[in-house]
Order: structure tokens, then C-alpha cells, then sequence
């Protein structure tokens, strides 16, 4: 997985792309262009049109495999189901589109209006768009090299016709490369809301979130803070729990102490969000007292209570 060097001197620094530390890394050429990314016109084509989108929150992971995808898409999921609030889910996992099947829309065609590209919509308050939905096969290869990459996601945030958001939900990719700083340098001039990073217990998660969590500081992207998934396994029949990832090092709770990080929550093991997303629907809906669904709902109200804190004092949300 590509990542940022530890001394990495940041996106936004005069020394970016051109320091020593900058030497062999995937993204100095990025960065070092970059350096003018405030030249570039689609930062303020972007900027306008994310006027509609109140707030805007990134997933984050250190490693694949941690239920990235699955948490963003039950976060739009829980959000939408106030049919006055307006959610928009946006998959920039270019290489490895998972949204579409998640959320029940493979198949799925983007249409192009004269406002732009129309987002699929699952419900008349939940949109999405994702990559997946520009393929003529979900088994199609998406072999881009970093430029091309970059030019898509710039055209998802400047060329779809979101409509007005309450909440925009970013599904990245793992790891801290090419998209993250797209992202992150198209937004910036629109104010990001923060970063929510998934994790597992074990230290071989963690020790890749602790560069996540270096990448958005360098980047001066808000943390809004990390939730620990698959958090223990409890048995639906017994109820009983059994750690199937031992937190060895103390888990997401004592690497966010140490380091004055938000733990969001924990969420368990359940067989049945598995189920839920290869059949295309919210586990939310599916299994409503799971202790999953419990860890679940917790987080997005902590989440909407970060969100609300943050929105300029007089605003109202886009379905108040």
C-alpha cells in the first residue's frame, strides 16, 4: 500500500513534491504540481457547486478488508431513513467499486442531464454514484494510472447534479494515496467536516490507521474520529462473545487514548451484514435489535452531533 513518508512536509507546504523526504514517493509528482493545485479551475468550479452540500464526511482506512464500504453505506443507509434529511453516498474506490452491490444497484447506468450527471437514486432522499456504474460489467478491470484516477473523481465532485445535501458521504479506497490527496486538495476550499476511519481490533490493523491518522493531520483534515469494526463476535443464538481478532495491543480504545483520538464505537460481528450487503439491503432494516445495529446507530448520532457542531451558527439543514 502506498504511503506517506514519515516526515512527509504536507500537501499544502511550499515544500511539497520537493522535499528530500518526497524522494520515490507515489504521490511527489502529484503533490509537486499540487503546489499550484489552487491555480487549478475546477477547485473553485467545485467549490460552487458543493454550495448545495452542507456537510461532508470521508471514510478512511488503513488496510482493505475492514469494512470500509459496508460502514459508508450503512451511514448513508441510517442518515436517509429521516426522509427530510437529503444523503448523498459517493464511491471514489476507483479500482475496487463495491458501493453498487452494497447498496442493491448493480446494473445501475449513470444518465447525463443538462445540469450534469444524475446521481442512482435508491430512495427519493439517498443518491449514489460510483465508477461501477460507468462499467459494462461489474467484472471489468479499471487498470488507471493515477492522472486518469484523479480526473474522474474531479468529475464526480464537479459534474454531478447532487441537488441539495444535507450529508455527502466519500467512500475512499484504503491507504493514504493518490485519491485521498484529490479529494482532500478538490474539497479543501468547499470546508470537509472531518474523516470518520474505520479499523479492526488486531495491530496489524492499527498500525496502518496510526499513518491514516498521520496522513490527515499532514493534510489538515479534521479526524472525526474512529470506529472499530468487527469488533468481537456475538453469537445470535447464545449470545455469547468470542474475540476473533484480539485486540493485542488494546484495540482501538487505547490506541485512540494515546494518541487523544475519538473512539466512535465499536461495532460486533454479526453473519448477517455480510447477508445484508450481498443482497443489496441496510442490515439497519434487516436485523433492528442486533447489538450491531445498536454500535451502528450509536456512531451516526455521534457522528451527526460532530456534523452539527461544526455548521455555521443560523444555517439549517438543506430538509429542515
Amino acid at each position: 500500500m502506498e504511503e506517506v513518508p514519515h516526515d512527509c512536509p504536507g500537501a499544502d507546504s511550499a515544500q511539497a513534491g520537493r522535499g528530500a523526504s518526497c524522494q520515490g514517493c507515489p504521490n511527489q509528482r502529484l503533490c509537486a504540481s499540487g503546489a499550484g493545485a489552487a491555480a487549478d479551475p475546477a477547485i473553485e468550479e467545485i467549490k460552487e457547486k458543493m454550495k448545495s452540500v452542507k456537510h461532508k464526511i470521508l471514510v478512511l482506512s488503513g488496510k482493505g478488508g475492514v469494512g470500509k464500504s459496508t460502514f459508508s453505506a450503512h451511514l448513508a443507509h441510517g442518515l436517509a431513513e429521516d426522509e427530510n434529511t437529503q444523503v448523498a453516498l459517493l464511491d471514489i474506490d476507483i479500482c475496487g467499486p463495491s458501493i453498487p452491490k452494497i447498496m442493491g444497484l448493480e446494473g445501475e447506468q449513470v444518465h447525463q442531464s443538462g445540469s450534469g450527471w444524475s446521481p442512482v437514486f435508491l430512495e427519493d432522499n439517498l443518491g449514489v454514484m460510483s465508477v461501477g456504474f460507468l462499467l459494462s460489467s461489474p467484472d471489468d478491470a479499471v487498470i488507471w494510472r493515477g492522472p486518469k484516477k484523479n480526473g474522474m473523481i474531479k468529475q464526480f465532485l464537479r459534474d454531478v447534479d447532487w441537488g441539495g445535501v444535507d450529508y455527502l458521504i466519500v467512500d475512499t479506497p484504503p491507504g493514504t494515496s493518490d485519491e485521498h490527496l484529490s479529494v482532500v486538495q478538490y474539497l479543501a476550499a468547499a470546508h470537509i467536516d472531518g474523516a470518520v476511519i474505520i479499523t479492526t481490533p488486531q495491530e496489524v490493523s492499527l498500525q496502518d490507521v496510526r499513518k491514516e491518522i498521520s496522513f490527515c493531520h499532514k493534510v489538515k483534515l479534521p479526524i472525526i474520529g474512529v470506529v472499530e469494526n468487527m469488533s468481537g463476535f456475538i453469537c445470535p443464538k447464545c449470545q455469547k462473545e468470542s474475540q476473533i481478532f484480539p485486540p493485542t495491543t488494546g484495540g482501538a480504545e487505547a490506541m485512540c487514548q494515546d494518541l487523544k483520538i475519538p473512539l466512535l464505537g465499536k461495532v460486533p460481528l454479526d453473519p448477517r451484514i455480510g447477508k445484508s450487503c450481498d443482497k443489496g439491503q441496510s442490515f439497519l432494516v434487516e436485523a433492528p435489535d442486533s447489538p450491531a445495529t445498536v454500535a451502528y446507530r450509536s456512531i451516526i448520532q455521534r457522528i451527526q452531533e460532530f456534523c452539527s457542531q461544526r455548521l455555521p451558527e443560523g444555517e439549517n439543514l438543506v430538509g429542515s
